[in-house]
C-alpha cells in the first residue's frame, strides 16, 4: 500500500486549501491516480486498522440493492446512520443504481410509459462472459435524474471492467475522495468486488485502478495521516471467496487471511 502513502504525502505537500460542503476545510488536489495489482495481496492498508467485516457488509447490501440501513446494514455497521432518515431510508443511492436503474418503455397495449429496471451488475457479468473485449463494461451510479432523491450524492461514480489475458481488471472513478477516512475503505471494497466477478467469470482478478477527482484531506485528519506516514508497511493480507455466484454471497463466504497493521486510527467523520 506504498501507492496510498505516497498520494497522502503528495496531498499532504502540494495540495491546495479549499473549503468545502461540510464547513471542515480541506487540503485538495485535482485528479490522482493509483494502481494496485491484486496479485500482489489484497489491498487492505496495514499502517491503520481497517475494519473489514464492515467493508464486506457495505458492500453485500449495495449487491442486493438496498437503500434502507435497516435492511440489514444497521446492526453491522454505522457507516450509514448519519445520512438516513428516520426511518432508515437514503433514498436510491448505489445498490438500488447497480440494480435497478430506473427505464421507461413504451407499452403499445396499454399505450403507455411502463417502469422496468435495468440490473448493470448482472449485464457486466454477462458481457464480461460473452463479450470480454467490450469496452462498454460499465456500472454507474451517477444518475442525474436521481440526485435529488439520494441522500448523499454518489462519490464513488461509476467502474469499468477490463479483460485481458485470463485477467479482469477494474477502475473506479470517484468524484469526491476523502484520503484519511473514505479512501482505505473504497480501494478495500473495489478490490473485493473485482475479485468476486473475477472468480464467477473464472478469472484472475488484477489490477485494480483508482481514479480520483477531488481527492482531499480534512484538516482534522491531518494528525492521524502523520501518525500514519511514521508506520512501516506490513505484507498485504490474502483473501479466500467461496465458490459461488456473486449475487448468492454472503458475509460467512468471504475470509480475510493473514491481516497484519498497526492500531486503528479514530477519524472523524464530515457530514
Amino acid at each position: 500500500m506504498k501507492q496510498y502513502l505516497e498520494l497522502v504525502r503528495f496531498i499532504l505537500n502540494n495540495g491546495e486549501k479549499k473549503e468545502d460542503r461540510t464547513g471542515t476545510g480541506t487540503l485538495s488536489i485535482f485528479g490522482a491516480q493509483t494502481r494496485y495489482d491484486l496479485r500482489e495481496g489484497f489491498p487492505l492498508l496495514t499502517t491503520k486498522k481497517v475494519l473489514f467485516p464492515a467493508v464486506v457488509h457495505e458492500l453485500l447490501w449495495f449487491l442486493k440493492g438496498a437503500t434502507n440501513i435497516n435492511d440489514g446494514l444497521k446492526e453491522q455497521t454505522p457507516i450509514w446512520n448519519a445520512w438516513a432518515d428516520e426511518d432508515g431510508e437514503l433514498g436510491p443511492i448505489y445498490g438500488y443504481q447497480w440494480r435497478r436503474w430506473e427505464k421507461f418503455v413504451w407499452d403499445e397495449k396499454t399505450k403507455s410509459y411502463q417502469k422496468t429496471w435495468i440490473d448493470q451488475i448482472q449485464n457486466a457479468i454477462d458481457l464480461i462472459k460473452t463479450n470480454p473485449d467490450s469496452r462498454r463494461i460499465i456500472v454507474s451510479a451517477w444518475n442525474v435524474s436521481d440526485i435529488d432523491r439520494m441522500a448523499l450524492p454518489p462519490c464513488h461514480t461509476f467502474f469499468q471492467f477490463y479483460v485481458s489475458n485470463g485477467r479482469l481488471d477494474c477502475q473506479l472513478y470517484q468524484r469526491s475522495a476523502d484520503i484519511a477516512l473514505g479512501v482505505p475503505f473504497n480501494i478495500a471494497s473495489y478490490a473485493l468486488l473485482l475479485t468476486l466477478i473475477a472468480q464467477e467469470c473464472g478469472l484472475t482478478p488484477g489490477f485494480f485502478i483508482h481514479t480520483l477527482g477531488d481527492a482531499h484531506i480534512y484538516e482534522n485528519h491531518i494528525e492521524g495521516l502523520l501518525e500514519q506516514l511514521k508506520r512501516q508497511p506490513k505484507p498485504l493480507p490474502t483473501l479466500k471467496v467461496e465458490k459461488k455466484e456473486v449475487l448468492d454471497i454472503r458475509f460467512e463466504d468471504i475470509t480475510l487471511c493473514h491481516y497484519q497493521h498497526h492500531p486503528f486510527i479514530k477519524f472523524p467523520i464530515a457530514v
